[in-house]
Formats: structure tokens, C-alpha cells, sequence
């Protein structure tokens, strides 16, 4: 068995084959001027191999996989794993609009055409309850981040409040706080119009508490930096976020924390400097088991 990962995921696919006693070898990608790639694995591949690759920034990476599957089972591999810890399009699951494709299930059908198993964490399923609905007739997946967070919290905080953004956040809110017998708070959304949609804290006393901000991914930021201003005017203590999956870019970062967020952290599904928890050992227990 062999670990197969890219250049741009390359350090937590080295661990994850650490973790599970694999070697690791490249896949190599060049990217022509006409953005068309070229795809090359190594030879001999074993029987069984495990893709390593998140899919945060998804298009170009959903057709590298493509290719190389494709040459994999040519090769003679008969078992193909992805461990994707940030799966792509999984938040567009209905159609709001005529016409309006449902991404979910087009990519998870993808997906489910090339790999024989799909491992993951913490991926947007908010309308269905299991990985499998979205990726179907495959082993799929789905693990959860919260022991790691909780066991990170314990380590870099003393008993703080936890707040999640939105009823969506409430899932992976809970899962980190009553393990670990923390107190939590769940925003909620008051939609005022097509375009306009209000935050509203609960009643809670937040006067100088030490207040992590909860969610699984953080794109456009604005929801949470809503809520930090909010904490911040009922007279909060210190703020941090913890987040699964760190999909923004540098101005969103700078703008949690003019908003007055001090620590963001991240667990390593996407390579970003806020990365402060690896998920290597919770992806080789997941594929063990």
C-alpha cells in the first residue's frame, strides 16, 4: 500500500503516511499556460493506494484526480482511497432558484466514479445526515474534529465560553463543548429581507469572559466578525476562533482581527498560517478502522 499526495498538500500527506507506516510518493502536476495539466504518477504502483489531496480551491484538483485515477487503474490498482479533509461543494445541496445546480450531488457522484472509499472531516452536510447520501454506492467517511479541538482548548485556554455563529455552527459547538463541560452560546440568524440578514447573541452574561468563536469553515468572514463586534460591545474579555477549515484569504484575516478576534485557529485541512492542529492522526485512526 502507498500514499499518493501533491505538491500542494505534501507536508500532511507525508504525515499521514508517518501515521499509518506507508510510504509517501509525489504525484507531479505541471500546469500548461493554457491551464490544461499534465499529470504524472510513479511506476509501479502497488494494488491499493491512498490519495492524499484537500479540496479546497477544487476545479483544477477535480480533474488532476480524474487523471490520476484513470492512470492508476490502468496501472493494475484495484483499490483507490481519497482522504480529502476538506471536501469541495458539498454547502450548494438544494436548489434555491429554478435552475440552479445542485453541486452536492454532482460531485459526489463524481467522486463516487473514481474512488472506492471517500474519508473526510467535518464536511457542510446540512440537509442530509450521512456522507453516503452525498457520495453514493462508496465507503464514505465522515470524521469529526471536536476531540482534537477540545483536547487543543484544554491545552490554550482556561474554561472559556464558546459561540457559535449560527444555528449550522450549533452541531460542531456542542460536540467540542460537553465533553469537555464547557459552557457555549448559539447566535442566531434573523433574516430581514432578500439581501439582509441580522445576527442576534443570546441572552448570556459575556462581560470578560474568554470567548472562542466556533464554525467549520470560514470563507467571507462576515458572519463571524458580526458577531466579535457584538461580544465585544457586551463588554467580552479575550477572543479567539477555532475553525476546521480555513478557507479565507489575508483581508479576511486582517479584518477578524480589527474586529477584535486575537487567535485564529486552524486545524491543517487547508495549509494556512493559522494552522495549529493536525488531523494526520484522526485521518489514519478513520482509514484503520
Amino acid at each position: 500500500m502507498l500514499v499518493l499526495g501533491f505538491a500542494d498538500y505534501q507536508p500532511q500527506g507525508e504525515a499521514l503516511a508517518r501515521e499509518l507506516g506507508l510510504p509517501f510518493a509525489l504525484i507531479a502536476v505541471h500546469r500548461f499556460p493554457d491551464g490544461e495539466s499534465k499529470v504524472t504518477l510513479p511506476v509501479p504502483l502497488p494494488a491499493e493506494v491512498i490519495l492524499c489531496r484537500t479540496l479546497d480551491h477544487p476545479n483544477d484538483k477535480l480533474i488532476e484526480l480524474l487523471l490520476s485515477v484513470n492512470a492508476a487503474r490502468q496501472q493494475g490498482v484495484k483499490t483507490v482511497s481519497l482522504v480529502a479533509p476538506y471536501l469541495c461543494y458539498m454547502r450548494q445541496d438544494i436548489a434555491f432558484h429554478p435552475g440552479e445546480v445542485v453541486s452536492q450531488q454532482v460531485i459526489g457522484q463524481f467522486l463516487a466514479s473514481l474512488f472506492d472509499k471517500v474519508v473526510t472531516v467535518d464536511p457542510h452536510l446540512h440537509r442530509i445526515e450521512r456522507l453516503e447520501q452525498a457520495i453514493p454506492g462508496r465507503e464514505a467517511l465522515s470524521l469529526q474534529s471536536a476531540a482534537l479541538m477540545g483536547e487543543f482548548l484544554a491545552h490554550h485556554t482556561t474554561h472559556p465560553l464558546l459561540v457559535g455563529p449560527d444555528g449550522e455552527s450549533e452541531q460542531w459547538v456542542r460536540a467540542i463543548a460537553e465533553p469537555a463541560g464547557l459552557d457555549f452560546a448559539i447566535a442566531t440568524k434573523e433574516r430581514l429581507g432578500d439581501r439582509q440578514v441580522a445576527i442576534k447573541l443570546p441572552a448570556h452574561d459575556y462581560h470578560r469572559h474568554e470567548v472562542i468563536l466556533v464554525d467549520d469553515m470560514i470563507s467571507t468572514g462576515r458572519t463571524l466578525i458580526n458577531v466579535a463586534r457584538q461580544l465585544k460591545q457586551q463588554g467580552a474579555g479575550t477572543l479567539h476562533c477555532l475553525v476546521t477549515h480555513a478557507l479565507f484569504a489575508d483581508e479576511v484575516t486582517q479584518a477578524l482581527r480589527a474586529a477584535g478576534i486575537e487567535q485564529i485557529w486552524s486545524c491543517d485541512s487547508i495549509a494556512h498560517p493559522s494552522n495549529a492542529i493536525a488531523l494526520a492522526p484522526l485521518l489514519a485512526s478513520g482509514l484503520r478502522k
